[in-house]
């Protein structure tokens, strides 16, 4: 095979933002057809890029294609990709991996049982700042404190399902703070995390006359987090302080991911190394370009190389699954208020 067949289940905002137009750039792979519950929208979606085949039944896709990108909310991950997966189609789906670790783990063992590729679209492993740091983790040595900030001033999304509960399972963790939580963990090379303290807050999406840049929503019916804090200890005896917010009161939007190690330090946004040498702190920086969008293509032509046997998948299921597993136990810390001990 040279020539990948993709399916694409789900045609709303990511699918063609982002998935429709990576894979349109490639040569090695050809989308073929997409699905969506809406028939209607999944022929207007196949129309303006060009795809063979749009249905309304996922069975019909499945035998059209060699993989699928699902990007349906996040309820459905599971079910549809252990369906693929059993179909034998490979599965690139997006993040969240599930609702909970035991959808997670569901779909690991059909990946397994069937012999074919999973993935999880984490993309910000893909970002040229990411792809850096992971190259830079020699020079921190033995990780011991990580700090991850995934602040946004007032941008609970106004559309979609974002703010839905029982479609979504969660709010700003489960949707932005993911990203964040996946990057930190494959830095730091998959540490076991032992013990999570977590606090979720919907207070300021509860309260009328919102002030959003990101459409409207309403107050009365929000139900999801709109602001997450952890603490999360390793077995190796490193740890992480964890925050993440769709509404902060703050001056600005900022991202923060550091990591102090026993040999050195780094930030990966912006990109900085810092190492104590010649008797004085050094600092070493880089001028990164790239963004999202590129991001996006990397991951594509990754997943489509790996399922043609040419590459190796960056983002494993079983990683993912950790990430999951770890959105599962901040929120079960909130709701008991102690914190949950991992095995």
């Amino acid at each position: 095979m040279s020539v990948l067949k993709m399916g694409i289940i789900g045609v709303g905002g990511i699918a063609q933002a982002r998935h429709l137009p990576a894979f349109k750039q490639m040569t090695n792979v050809e989308v073929t057809a997409v699905q969506d519950v809406n028939g209607t929208r999944a022929q207007e979606v196949a129309t303006k890029f060009d795809v063979p085949y749009a249905f309304d039944n996922i069975q019909d896709l499945f035998e059209k294609v060699d993989a699928v990108t699902i990007c349906t909310p996040n309820k459905f991950h599971a079910d549809i990709s252990v369906a693929a997966l059993e179909a034998g189609v490979h599965v690139l789906c997006e993040k969240p991996m599930a609702m909970t670790t035991a959808e997670c783990e569901a779909m690991v063992a059909a990946a397994e049982k069937n012999d074919r590729l999973l993935s999880i679209a984490y993309h910000y492993r893909h970002t040229a700042e990411g792809r850096l740091a992971k190259g830079a983790m020699q020079e921190v040595g033995d990780p011991l404190v990580t700090r991850v900030q995934a602040m946004r001033q007032r941008k609970v999304p106004g559309w979609g399902v974002f703010t839905n509960k029982e479609l979504q399972g969660g709010g700003s963790l489960i949707d932005f703070g993911c990203h964040l939580l996946d990057l930190a963990l494959w830095l730091l090379d998959d540490p076991k995390p032992v013990e999570v303290m977590g606090k979720t807050y919907d207070r300021l999406s509860k309260v009328p006359n919102q002030v959003n840049d990101w459409g409207t929503f309403d107050h009365e019916t929000f139900n999801v987090d709109d602001h997450v804090t952890s603490y999360i200890t390793f077995e190796d005896g490193s740890s992480m302080q964890f925050e993440c917010s769709w509404a902060a009161n703050i001056k600005e939007d900022h991202t923060t991911l550091t990591i102090s190690g026993a040999d050195g330090g780094l930030s990966v946004y912006p990109f900085e190394v810092y190492q104590p040498k010649f008797g004085s702190m050094m600092e070493t920086t880089s001028q990164v370009e790239g963004g999202e969008e590129a991001a996006g293509l990397v991951q594509a032509e990754n997943f489509v190389n790996s399922c043609l046997g040419t590459d190796e998948l960056v983002v494993k299921p079983e990683q993912a699954l950790k990430v999951s597993q770890l959105i599962e136990a901040i929120y079960e810390s909130s709701e008991t208020g102690t914190s949950v001990r991992l095995k």
